[in-house]
């Protein structure tokens, strides 16, 4: 009855090692693909980014997108997909970051002027009523 019972455990061991070696095997085989796509994203928020003004009100958070695109796309040219799929991310939310920043600044910028325009309004039609 020992001996069975030793058996049965010793099989119930190997089947469970064969079952996580063959999980093993398969998530080992299992490559992340080429992340064109998501590169292709990162590069289009970029432009976006720099065309909206990014240079000049999200400097900082541009030049990051900037190098995180270039560094997925070494990644890519080294078959790094899984790497170059984090920078790919990454960079794309960076440039939207300056995206971001930089609409907020030129909205300041517009809030600021119109606050000006208001004042100096102010002061003439006090001008005209005296």
């Amino acid at each position: 009855m020992i001996t069975k019972l030793n058996f049965s455990k010793t099989c119930q061991i190997q089947r469970t090692g064969l079952v996580l070696a063959a999980v093993l095997f398969v998530a080992g085989c299992a490559s992340t693909p080429p992340p064109t796509g998501p590169i292709a994203t990162a590069r289009a928020a970029v432009s976006a980014a720099n065309s909206a003004g990014g240079n000049e009100f999200a400097p900082t958070e541009i030049k990051s997108a900037m190098v995180k695109l270039e560094a997925a796309e070494l990644a890519m040219v080294k078959k790094d997909y899984l790497h170059a799929l984090w920078l790919a991310e990454e960079s794309e939310v960076d440039a939207q970051l300056a995206e971001a920043k930089t609409r907020s600044a030129k909205a300041q910028k517009v809030a600021e002027t119109l606050r000006e325009d208001s004042r100096v309004l102010r002061q003439e039609i006090n001008r005209n009523a005296q």
